[in-house]
């Protein structure tokens, strides 16, 4: 037997650095043996009295070594002593064996649709779009609304929960939700989800089947593509312009859709704002079609003049929209909770779904969340940080009328980032590249291509997690920077 599992050593150290005992070892050769085929199905191995003479080790060693062998199916103890189960086939063995790796089972082909979007800038980078200002954040509030959680919770508050989420946090969101965003719903139309993403895949499976139709502005938001994706639609990319997304009328005819997502109040990344007229026609459209409308609220609530854009959602009774929003920009991305306002038509029919989709976590967090909403912190808090973005925006703005001064400036007045056109011989992604040597974490506008061609040229700037001081000094690298990156006039001709 020795020739076929080695001697025992003691005191060998394993790879993690730890003494492996004379048991450990004697286990893992066996296993090693038996896998490899070197101990073949049904073989008998010796008694424990043997082997342990033979490895000259206790016999209390190999007798615990066999009980753990046939506890996990190697071995088969009887009155005619212990043999080696069978396995596998001896073809399996040898490939086992090889020591060549095979090569690995390919993905799902929907994966395929994933393109990437190149590399990411840090999560404190300079002018990085979608990150709000996380020095501005409330701590103390926020702790305080966790030690009243805690304080309150009983001991099922540490089991699963609601799959919908939390009673109190549902309601808290839908009355915000009515007087903040004029969004028709109460708290049984709410569903608390791990962030916005998990929203938007919720909706996807609630509301289509593999092969159905899906529009995605273009440009627009990757997370979007990817849950239509995952969710084996076909995606059609649906042009955006200075009123928001334009469906035109023939595209019902000929490509009409299950799910249509779109960002009405600050069009991602482009910032247009989708007009009353075409909130109305895709409403009035989607009842036709019996099409369901995704409405992404990413950063509505912070509207910097006037008055905040009301949703889609509110705009008619019973309106085929699902509303979807996160407090990743209003709170803190950590905090992954997201929402999605269903239809009060599915609420009920969904229910069995989302038992089995959802199990309801992060009670204590959405039980802080709710408390912070109710004590008025959260109103609060978002007032501070509509100031706050109103002077960066300024400041951005200013800085970029400066050092680009032929650039047209997108994005209007809401939400915490702004887009720039470049000119077509200035590569936004060489840009980007270059400025994220630096620190510096814009994003390229052509990434945001949701169709094969590229549908603009320019930097998706972000002014939330930058202060106002930072941000004339970051233009006016990206300013240098975006003359390396210009493309020779030889090449341009």
């Amino acid at each position: 037997m020795i020739e076929i599992i080695g001697p025992l050593a003691p005191g060998l150290v394993a790879q993690t650095g730890k003494p492996m005992s004379l048991q450990k070892q004697l286990i893992e050769r066996l296993q090693q043996a038996i896998l490899s085929g070197r101990l073949p199905a049904g073989a008998l191995l010796p008694s424990s009295r043997l082997l342990a003479a033979e490895l000259d080790v206790s016999r209390n060693t190999v007798v615990i070594a066999y009980d753990h062998l046939a506890a996990q199916g190697y071995v088969i103890a009887d009155r005619k002593g212990t043999r080696v189960s069978a396995l596998s086939s001896p073809a399996m063995h040898r490939e086992l064996a090889c020591d060549t790796p095979p090569a690995p089972p390919a993905l799902a082909r929907r994966l395929a649709g994933f393109a990437g979007i190149g590399a990411q800038p840090a999560r404190e980078a300079l002018l990085r779009a979608g990150t709000p200002a996380l020095d501005r954040f409330p701590l103390a509030a926020w702790r305080r609304s966790l030690e009243r959680a805690l304080q309150g919770a009983r001991p099922h508050a540490l089991g699963y929960g609601e799959p919908a989420g939390e009673p109190m946090l549902r309601e808290a969101v839908a009355a915000h939700l009515r007087i903040a965003r004029g969004v028709r719903c109460d708290g049984a139309q709410v569903v608390i989800t791990g962030g916005a993403q998990e929203a938007l895949n919720l909706c996807v499976t609630l509301l289509s089947n593999p092969g159905d139709v899906g529009w995605i502005e273009d440009p627009g938001y990757r997370g979007a593509r990817a849950a239509f994706h995952a969710g084996d639609l076909r995606i059609v990319p649906m042009p955006v312009d200075q009123e928001g997304l334009a469906a035109p009328a023939r595209a019902w005819r000929t490509q009409a859709p299950k799910l249509v997502y779109t960002t009405p109040a600050h069009q991602y990344p482009t910032g247009a704002v989708l007009s009353v007229a075409r909130r109305l026609e895709l409403i009035a459209q989607a009842r036709r079609a019996g099409a369901w409308l995704i409405e992404d609220d990413y950063d509505g609530e912070f509207r910097h003049t006037g008055e905040p854009i009301a949703s889609m959602q509110g705009l008619v009774p019973d309106a085929p929209v699902l509303y979807v929003g996160s407090f990743s920009k209003t709170m803190f991305p950590a905090l992954r909770i997201g929402f999605a306002v269903l239809p009060r038509g599915i609420v009920e029919p969904s229910r069995l779904a989302l038992q089995e989709l959802l199990r309801g976590g992060h009670r204590l967090d959405q039980l802080a969340l709710a408390d912070f909403i109710a004590s008025g912190e959260f109103a609060r808090h978002l007032g501070r940080m509509r100031r706050l973005y109103r002077e960066r925006q300024q400041v951005l703005r200013d800085a970029l009328s400066r050092y680009f001064p032929q650039a047209p400036i997108l994005g209007g007045n809401c939400g915490m980032h702004l887009t720039l056109r470049l000119p077509p011989h200035i590569v936004d992604r060489k840009v980007v590249e270059l400025a994220q040597a630096r620190q510096i974490g814009v994003g390229a506008l052509s990434r945001f291509a949701i169709g094969g061609a590229t549908q603009g040229n320019g930097l998706v700037i972000g002014y939330g997690n930058t202060s106002a001081q930072e941000i004339p000094g970051g233009v006016r690298v990206l300013a240098r920077l975006a003359s390396k990156a210009a493309r020779p006039a030889a090449v341009r001709r």
